[in-house]
């Protein structure tokens, strides 16, 4: 019989609220509230904590404190990540995150999710599907993410979209849903914002 732990990571209907999820969320509350609460000089301290917390990091990470996730260990991070303010990750689900991947301030990646019909999410059980984020991809503040999204490599997430669906790669995606306004092209190398000429 599978332990409810085992059927979060499986993608399956689970509980939440039992001994051994509780007690990973709540190591995981106090590594946050250890960085969230550090000294802004403290740099190597707070690197040491998120190497605890996420299950995977390479060269480079940086997050910008105040941070939240639930359990950390299904966090994975590439070369040269960067968090700005306010990033919450609900990794009841694996989250892999790319190489030279930026987030903007106030982005929510959220792999957990709650069954549709009143009665079936009253009594508690929940669902998480992972979510993987490409390499050199930019996400605009105040996105949010939804469970069970790919977002493909070199991709630029515009400022409050609402990810429900994949976005591939090298395209410039926007709105509520989410989607892609046009591809990404060499033309691109010669502005560094709209009509602005670097």
């Amino acid at each position: 019989m599978m332990t409810e732990k085992e059927k979060m990571i499986s993608g399956q209907p689970y509980l939440a609220n039992g001994k051994e999820l509780f007690t990973e969320r709540q190591n995981a509350k106090e590594l946050v509230f250890e960085f969230n609460n550090s000294h802004p000089k403290e740099l190597k301290f707070r690197s040491e904590i998120i190497k605890k917390l996420f299950g995977k990091t390479e060269k480079g990470f940086y997050i910008e404190p105040p941070f939240r996730c639930d359990y950390g260990y299904n966090i994975s991070v590439g070369k040269n990540f960067y968090s700005n303010y306010n990033c919450t990750i609900l990794d009841c689900a694996e989250v892999k995150i790319g190489d030279n991947v930026m987030f903007a301030p106030n982005v929510s990646i959220l792999t957990a999710g709650h069954p549709i019909h009143p009665e079936m999410r009253n009594t508690g059980i929940e669902y998480a599907f992972p979510i993987t984020i490409g390499n050199n991809v930019w996400i605009g503040g105040n996105v949010v993410v939804n469970p069970g999204v790919s977002i493909g490599n070199n991709t630029i997430i515009g400022s409050g979209s609402v990810v429900t669906k994949d976005i591939p790669d090298n395209v410039i995606a926007v709105g509520n849903p989410c989607k892609v306004l046009r591809e990404i092209s060499d033309e691109d190398k010669l502005f560094y914002f709209k009509d602005k000429k670097f």
